[in-house]
């Protein structure tokens, strides 16, 4: 028993040495691992700075051609001919139809031989009263006689302007059978065929002409954004851009761009009550024919410049929980504040910032996922031309 015992002691003795060398070294090891320091989030930063922009606005508007002219009928007739081609391009004069002239160049040939008539009549009353009156100074004849003298003449002078005015006027109704075009400009259908009788000041017109060259673009404006521009002016946040400001922009309804500008031309002087807007003309060269009247088309409208506008990426600004437009910036100590802001508009793909901002705040515009208001962040410059 003895030796059972002198044996048992020494093993034990080195269990016990093992396990204090084993706790030794794990505790050594965790002193000398200790955790690393928790890492500054990086952000990329913009930095606001105001500039120059110029503001536009875009309106939905229609077209209407600058020049209608409805054509009908000056005289009662057969329509014999149709003398153009509809949906085609007529000019200032062109014949459009042709009414039987029969009746109105006979009229004309009565007014003509009673001229003649009255203008043969017209030198031997005009020698009768001649000598009459000097008759009536030898009082050979008597003052009644010189007077009818007198009288027969004037008469006689006023059939032929009476018979002048005639022959006039059946001119005129003889050229009315020739329906010409007023206006040059593109003809629609005709309501019309060979053979229809017309009549004078008819209400339904034959035929239509409109002049697409140039081409007004009708645009309603709200009278609240009149008052809204009208104020910023005056409080010189905007200013008139010169001679381009009277340029307009058209969009087409495929979202294509019309090549040419045009013009604003004025603003109508009063407004719509069933829509609170005034109308905005502007008008637009049309040579290749591409607008139409009634068609709906986009206009670009420039309000001005903002000298001092304020532009952020669209990405930089985010929503609270009740929709409102925040954005986070670093300040001089490298800390991350929210600020609450004011959006007028987009301009591409920015943010146009009324208020919330100021020149020289630097904005997150990446990383705002790692950065929360009060923690520090390490900035870097943001490049937008970087894929997210």
């Amino acid at each position: 028993m003895r030796r059972v015992g002198t044996v048992r002691e020494p093993l034990i003795r080195i269990a016990a040495f093992a396990v204090l060398s084993v706790g030794l070294l794990a505790g050594g090891c965790g002193r000398g691992q200790q955790a690393p320091p928790p890492s500054v989030p990086e952000v990329a930063v913009v930095t606001v700075k105001p500039q120059p922009v110029v503001l536009t606005t875009e309106l939905p508007g229609r077209t209407c051609a600058c020049r209608v002219a409805e054509i009908r009928p000056q005289v009662n007739g057969i329509i014999l001919k149709r003398l153009f081609r509809e949906g085609s391009n007529v000019t200032a004069g062109q014949a459009l139809y042709r009414i039987d002239p029969a009746s109105y160049q006979s009229a004309l040939n009565n007014a003509q031989a009673a001229l003649a008539r009255a203008e043969a009549n017209l030198p031997a009353i005009r020698s009768r009263a001649e000598r009459y009156n000097e008759l009536l100074a030898d009082k050979a004849v008597s003052r009644q006689d010189c007077d009818d003298a007198a009288s027969a003449l004037m008469q006689a002078e006023a059939e032929v302007e009476y018979s002048k005015a005639t022959v006039e006027s059946a001119r005129i109704n003889l050229g009315y059978t020739r329906v010409t075009a007023p206006i040059s400009g593109r003809i629609g259908r005709s309501s019309v065929t060979d053979g229809a009788l017309v009549t004078a000041h008819q209400p339904l017109a034959l035929a239509t002409v409109h002049q697409l060259d140039p081409i007004f673009v009708d645009v309603p404006q709200s009278t609240a954004d009149l008052l809204r521009l009208s104020g910023r002016r005056k409080d010189g946040r905007l200013r008139q851009g010169g001679t381009d400001q009277k340029k307009v922009r058209l969009v087409l309804e495929d979202g294509t761009p019309y090549p040419s500008e045009g013009t604003l031309q004025f603003q109508d002087v009063s407004v719509d009550p069933t829509t609170g807007s005034v109308i905005l003309r502007a008008v637009f060269p049309n040579r290749q024919g591409v607008l139409l009247p009634g068609m709906f088309v986009r206009a670009v409208v420039k309000e001005g410049v903002d000298q001092h506008a304020i532009l952020v990426p669209q990405q930089a600004v985010s929503r609270d929980r009740k929709g409102n437009p925040v954005a986070l910036i670093v300040d001089a100590d490298g800390k991350v504040q929210q600020r609450m802001l004011t959006l007028d508009r987009a301009i591409g793909d920015q943010w146009l910032v009324s208020s919330g901002l100021s020149a020289g705040d630097r904005v997150i515009a990446e990383g705002m996922l790692k950065a929360r208001p009060g923690a520090s962040v390490k900035v870097v410059p943001f490049d937008a031309a970087k894929p997210n």
